[in-house]
């Protein structure tokens, strides 16, 4: 590479880049969650996400123009990780945005300033990319920045277009590349040589929008949307052959060799790829967790538990056999903490997610080879795609390692099957979240460019008059709709508080001159509270002015319930743990639920004391407080925020004074008092890490324990006890019952040592050696089989023991009992009993005097007993 070029830390590469934009006017703004507020997308992919709203017109822009630094992860291209220089799970996306302010010009020109005078690479290392059809784009590149028209590549709508999706925003795309081979010669440039040239910024041009016709017509404002990526600028700068090898990222795949007791330099490429890996998924992981997401099967979860069973998985193939990843992650942490600081704050969250999560897939692991081991048995040829994929998606089990193994056993693996489940996979889970979509799905996204957000007046007014800006009736605008039509209906104001922040919608009436609309639920998108209801009266038209009133009985519940929320989270942090933070919550308006990380089970005496300590907070009638004020004031003064949550400057603070304080956009009580009494329904454990608390405040307590009353009366009346002697006779009984079963397990082996006696006289002499093969018939348990088997093998001395009995119509139970004598001649008990197992469609083990086995067909009985006695024979002659 150049020796022209000046070396820059990752760190240094960021802040140049953010100073340069804030000194042309730009605001430069922290990174959002990994988490994003939109809800149709699994996670943050791209810079520009925060912005999405601003560019679609829902919200006003707070800045004309914008610059950060947006921590991403996607995980579409996962399994070329470490393969390639470029491809990672987690990035920076350093990013200058423009909301209808500033255009192409000034684009191209900024982003070819900060590329050759700010970060000094060379312009004849550079080639530039612009849309075939961009002739603007093209003649500012050559005519005003200067670059040979034959540097400037005309591209394909696939490469240089950027659409929103099939509709929506969208607009010609120009990017610029670095040259790491000039020498090559500028005739038949292919930009997609990746040795050759890497693609390190991206300029957006948003100027049209795409309809349903595929029609383009141009923006009321035109946007800039720009990506530049922190870890390409650094293997560049950092004269690297990949961005592995750059400071954001080689430490921690230092720490992961010196673990494994290897030389990153000296290593095969093989072990390279495994490493890099690492680095690169170690990174991801600690941002997640950072931001709130705890390992689970589903959704944001399932992609943390992927790369955490990724980063294992590697590191076994590497060499390293115990636990390593929470050494791992603190490189990762302190190489990012000075940027984002919450993952030194959540370095207790981390590194216990962590080691929970390998300690649970290092026993998945186990079983995996334990799984290959079987597959094995079987002496196949090959082994099929089929079992090499389940190995793979199931266990976690790496193909490279199924290769080894087979290898070592002269077998092959079905690659392409094995491809080819994997493809099917990819269609199955395609992962629609991966791709940014600009416009809220139906009839409310046409409805949006039209009407303006809708004022809420629910924090202080139950009741007001309000405007009917639309109205839809299965999806679909109409002007009107009448009594028993199903309708979504769109105010300019409302008192409904919209389902939020776990506080589900709330219930009420719209009505007019002979007009009544029941409202059932409502939903914010975007900027628009959606009111669902039924027409129960006249005939609803758009237009027209209602008069919109909620539930209040149903908002002091909801109210209560929220509430108390707060209370329980003070409550956790005060008994459990101060380092507790919010997973999830529901506020409904019968009862409340609240999710949390935590790695144990809170105790039955935990438990009692928090619903102690609420009620006390209760009772004591604390005023709640309302302010709203900047956010870093709010954090200053200590004001709990949810990890993932996206907070704007100004923030709504629920401050229950010595008690508790979060930012929270929810309705509450005015004095704690209202609440009135609160009890805890059940503490369950929902994921790994993640624990929940159901609960009911207020009026719903009544009920819950008027229920409770019943069940207590009933229980009383039928064992003819006190309520408070309930508990001792349950467990009288309990203690009666398991005696009763004692004394029939008792009956049932001596049954079965009385019927094992019998069989004495037909065991069968081979050699030296006593051969007994039998079916003590229905009824006999494991145990009791067990029992029998070890006595007869006791009594026949030098023997073979193998007896079954059918516990119920498809179960079948066989116990196998060898002599030391014939354990010499090869025959294992453990070994044995799983073959003949398998012909009754189960499987078993033990050791090798004595093993027991299951299988789920008894009509399979006969035959499995009868090729047995023949193995016997052929194994003892």
């Amino acid at each position: 590479m150049s020796s022209q070029l000046k070396f820059l830390s990752g760190s240094d590469i960021r802040q140049k880049f953010l100073d340069f934009y804030a000194q042309n006017g730009h605001q430069i703004l922290p990174s959002a969650s990994l988490v994003p507020e939109d809800p149709t997308v699994l996670l943050t992919i791209a810079g520009m996400l925060p912005f999405k709203p601003i560019f679609l017109g829902q919200r006003d822009r707070d800045f004309p123009r914008a610059t950060t630094s947006q921590k991403c992860v996607r995980t579409n291209d996962i399994e070329n990780v470490g393969r390639t220089a470029r491809h990672h799970t987690f990035f920076e996306m350093l990013g200058n945005f423009s909301f209808g302010d500033y255009f192409k010009k000034e684009a191209i020109a900024w982003g070819w300033q900060i590329s050759t005078e700010v970060f000094g690479l060379p312009p004849e290392r550079l080639v530039v990319s612009v849309f075939r059809e961009d002739d603007e784009a093209f003649a500012i590149w050559r005519d005003q920045i200067g670059i040979p028209a034959h540097r400037i590549m005309r591209m394909g709508e696939a490469d240089n277009f950027w659409a929103s999706g099939p509709t929506g925003p969208c607009g010609p795309c120009s990017e610029i590349y670095y040259d790491f081979h000039p020498e090559r010669g500028d005739e038949n440039i292919d930009l997609e040589d990746d040795t050759r040239f890497i693609e390190f910024y991206n300029l957006v041009f948003m100027e049209y929008n795409r309809d349903s016709d595929g029609n383009l017509t141009p923006l009321k404002n035109k946007n800039i949307d720009t990506g530049m990526g922190l870890e390409r600028m650094a293997q560049i700068l950092q004269q690297v052959p990949n961005n592995y090898e750059t400071d954001l990222i080689f430490p921690i795949i230092q720490t992961a060799a010196n673990i494994a007791g290897i030389d990153y330099a000296q290593s095969d490429e093989k072990t390279k790829t495994s490493l890099k890996v690492i680095g690169d998924h170690v990174r991801s992981v600690v941002h997640l967790i950072a931001d709130g997401i705890t390992a689970s099967n589903i959704g944001r979860g399932y992609i943390l538990r992927r790369l955490i069973r990724r980063v294992v998985r590697h590191g076994r193939l590497i060499g390293i056999a115990g636990e390593f990843t929470t050494q791992v992650a603190e490189t990762a942490i302190a190489l990012s903490e000075a940027v984002y600081t919450n993952v030194r704050e959540r370095e207790t969250q981390i590194k216990a997610e962590l080691q929970r999560e390998e300690s649970r897939f290092l026993e998945t692991l186990e079983r995996g080879e334990k799984l290959l081991g079987e597959i094995l048995a079987k002496q196949p040829q090959q082994i099929s795609g089929k079992d090499a994929f389940t190995l793979y998606d199931t266990f976690g089990f790496p193909l490279e390692l199924t290769q080894e193994i087979a290898e070592e056993q002269g077998l092959t693996v079905d690659i392409a099957g094995f491809e080819a489940e994997m493809e099917e996979q990819r269609k199955r889970s395609q992962d629609a979240h991966e791709t940014i979509d600009l416009t809220v799905q139906g009839s409310l996204d046409q409805l949006a460019e039209h009407i303006h957000a809708t004022e809420f007046l629910g924090y202080t007014e139950p009741k007001s008059i309000a405007k009917i800006e639309a109205l839809l009736v299965a999806g679909k605008p109409v002007d009107s709709a009448s009594a028993g039509a199903e309708v979504q209906v769109i105010l300019d104001q409302t008192p409904f508080y919209a389902e939020s922040g776990g506080q589900i919608g709330d219930r009420g009436y719209l009505t007019g001159d002979d007009l009544v609309i029941r409202i059932e639920d409502v939903q914010k998108e975007s900027a628009m509270f959606v009111h669902f209801g039924k027409v129960e009266r006249g005939i609803l038209k758009v237009g027209e002015t209602v008069t919109a009133q909620i539930d209040r009985a149903c908002r002091r519940r909801a109210q209560a319930n929220h509430t108390a929320t707060h209370l329980l989270q003070a409550a956790l942090k005060k008994i459990v743990d101060d380092s507790i933070s919010q997973a999830g919550s529901l506020v409904a308006f019968d009862r409340l639920r609240f999710d949390f990380n935590c790695p144990r089970p809170v105790t039955a005496d935990e438990l009692q004391q928090i619903e102690d300590l609420i009620n006390t907070w209760i009772a004591e009638a604390h005023d709640t407080q309302v302010d709203v004020m900047p956010i870093a004031e709010a954090k200053a003064r200590g004001a709990v925020a949810m990890f993932g949550e996206k907070y704007g400057a100004e923030v709504r603070v629920i401050d229950v004074p010595g008690v508790s304080m979060e930012l929270c956009g929810g309705t509450h009580v005015n004095n704690t008092a209202e609440i009135g009494l609160f009890k805890i329904v059940a503490e369950t454990g929902i994921a790994s890490g993640v624990r929940r608390i159901e609960a009911v405040a207020g009026p719903a307590v009544l009920e819950y324990l008027n229920v409770r009353d019943r069940v207590v009366r009933d229980l009383s009346d039928r064992f003819k006890v006190k309520p408070e002697e309930i508990c001792d006779r349950i467990t009288g009984l309990q203690s009666e019952l398991k005696a009763t079963q004692k004394q029939l397990d008792g009956v049932k082996a001596e049954l079965a040592i009385a019927k094992s006696d019998q069989l004495i006289a037909q065991a069968e002499t081979v050699g030296e050696f006593k051969i007994l093969v039998a079916n003590l018939g229905e009824g006999v348990d494991p145990d009791a089989l067990k029992t029998a088997a070890e006595r007869l093998q006791n009594k026949l001395g030098n023997s073979a023991v193998f007896l079954a009995s059918v516990s119920s119509p498809d179960k079948v139970s066989l116990v196998a009992a060898f002599s030391p004598e014939v354990n010499k001649k090869g025959l294992q008990a453990g070994k044995f009993i799983g073959g003949i197992a398998k012909l009754c469609g189960g499987g078993g083990g033990g050791r090798p005097n004595l093993a027991q086995a299951g299988g789920r067909d008894a009509s399979k009985l006969s035959e499995a007993l009868e090729t047995a006695k023949n193995q016997l024979v052929a194994g003892l002659k």
